[in-house]
């Protein structure tokens, strides 16, 4: 059998052209791959070098736009009577830039914790969390985070609505909230569809005969059951198996609703997938809104009730797309068993950077070479060399290898989808596994007509031994000559216009915006 190149595996495998779109968000123009059809990913490494975080925040507007657009033709199509809110999951990504984005992209907000809350709060008095925005807030609530709500409708925010997850919250918000609330329900997992294989979803929400008795509790308060929360899971690729599950859910939406007049939303909860972990992805969000709607409407008119609005809440759909880690293969190491694939030994931690790798089962991320497309393809995995442990490894044991060129030492690779959970699982701003240091952060907004940038310092071993309680004036990192391509240091957190150096970072005028799906 030939050998055959990169590039060669990449056509022959995914049907790719050797220019032009690889995905939605990804494409590959004069040999050089651009994020979003617009950021040079070459040229990114060639000016602050690796590893390093890209967050390219315009696409969080076009996953939210293209959504709100796929929903606006589904109604104007099946003549649904409800409208469609996106609520973005905040979970996913907490960072100020992402919200921020989000919210000026049209999302409503969903929270899951108290400091969720408070940053909530923060932004409606800063005027970045309008008014006519929803705030939806899910999860088990401590005494703080029943604080935080009561706090924010008390303080003249109508629009916050708790999802009751238990009786017990229930009278907290009776016995403490002075204002009228708009409250919601959340369906707990049908006993007969939980699956054993991942219970920890099955442990939220309530059963129907608790539903029923909250519906009971609420007559002749002033404050209002509006929204019922189905949820049936994540990254669900399985239209039919995700529709039969919400149309039963639907089912429950209205006999509570011929019960309750003042209800009027059905969460059909997360669960959208993404393109961001996979080159063959394919999935027809169109297809689903319509058929979602359709559903909708025959079932309400069934049981001769209005037809809701719809609310979505789109964590790593959102986010996930928009942030790209670059490594460098710093070397390489052969396996000891005959045939097996060698390491290729990056300067990170794919563990303490990607912790979904170890954390859900048969995670994936797109890896991509930057250079070398003409070399021979060849299976390998990828070690992180900044932590001393045999888990820190990418793909599993379990997973087929890695294809990249049969490159060696000096390779950058880059990481797609992680812009979402990963930095919020692994933390930001702390100590992590091996002391592995957070690297290098370019913060990339759009600000009118322009790019801005926002460059932030990697973390510094002073900094984090700090942090562990250890005294840093006698602790010096060690010193290394800067690359000759790099700029002058950036202060964290300075922005600046995005200009053309020494190759420009931006794809030249005529590639200066996705696509539309």
């Amino acid at each position: 059998m030939s050998k055959q190149s990169y590039l060669d595996y990449i056509q022959n495998r995914y049907g790719i052209e050797s220019e032009g779109m690889l995905t939605d968000f990804l494409s590959r123009r004069d040999g050089r791959l651009l994020l979003a059809d617009r950021i040079d990913l070459s040229a990114m490494a060639e000016r602050y070098g690796a590893p390093l975080e890209i967050a390219y925040c315009p696409l969080i507007t076009t996953q939210v736009e293209r959504m709100l657009g796929w929903a606006a033709g589904a109604r104007a199509e099946s003549g649904y009577e409800g409208e469609f809110l996106y609520a973005y999951a905040t979970k996913a990504n907490f960072a100020e830039e992402v919200v921020r984005t989000a919210l000026a992209a049209g999302a409503h907000y969903e929270t899951s914790a108290t400091a969720d809350v408070l940053i909530a709060h923060h932004l409606w008095r800063q005027g970045v969390l309008p008014d006519t925005r929803y705030l939806f807030c899910n999860g088990s609530k401590e005494a703080s985070y029943v604080d935080a709500i009561v706090a924010l409708r008390e303080a003249g925010y109508a629009r916050v609505v708790p999802i009751l997850d238990d009786l017990a919250e229930l009278d907290a918000y009776l016995a403490r909230c002075t204002e009228p609330l708009l409250l919601g329900v959340r369906e707990r997992h049908f006993a007969d569809v939980v699956n054993p294989a991942h219970p920890g979803g099955e442990r939220f929400g309530l059963t129907q005969d608790e539903i029923a008795e909250v519906a009971r509790r609420l007559a002749g308060t002033p404050h209002q059951l509006v929204v019922y929360h189905a949820m049936v899971g994540s990254q669900l690729e399985d239209m039919d198996g995700w529709m039969a599950r919400l149309e039963r859910s639907a089912a429950a939406y209205c006999r509570l609703r011929q019960q309750v007049p003042t209800l009027r939303a059905f969460n059909f909860g997360g669960g959208m997938p993404t393109s961001a972990y996979a080159l063959g992805f394919a999935f027809d969000y169109p297809a689903f809104l319509r058929r979602l709607m359709a559903s909708l409407a025959t079932v309400c008119a069934e049981h001769g009730v209005p037809q809701p609005d719809i609310i979505g809440e789109f964590g790593r759909y959102t986010v996930a797309n928009h942030s790209v880690y670059l490594f460098e293969v710093g070397a390489v190491k052969a396996a000891q068993a005959s045939q097996a694939e060698p390491w290729y030994l990056v300067n990170g931690s794919m563990m303490v950077s990607l912790p979904d790798t170890l954390i859900v089962e048969d995670q994936q991320f797109i890896v991509l070479p930057l250079e070398r497309w003409d070399a021979e393809a060849r299976g390998v995995r990828l070690g992180g060399r900044r932590t001393c442990d045999s888990d820190d490894m990418f793909p599993r044991p379990s997973q087929p290898p890695l294809m990249l060129p049969d490159a060696g030492a000096g390779l950058t690779v880059a990481v797609f989808g992680v812009g979402a959970y990963q930095q919020m699982i692994s933390g930001r701003g702390g100590a992590h596994h091996c002391l592995n240091p957070e690297m290098r952060r370019i913060i990339i907004e759009q600000d009118d007509d322009a790019l801005v940038v926002r460059e932030v310092a990697p973390q510094n071993l002073g900094a984090i031994m700090s942090l562990l309680g250890y005294a840093t004036e006698q602790l010096e990192p060690v010193a290394r000559p800067m690359p000759a391509v790099r700029p002058e240091p950036v202060r964290a957190n300075r922005r600046r216009q995005l200009a053309p150096r020494p190759r420009s970072l931006v794809a030249r005028a005529g590639r200066a915006s996705a696509p539309a799906a």
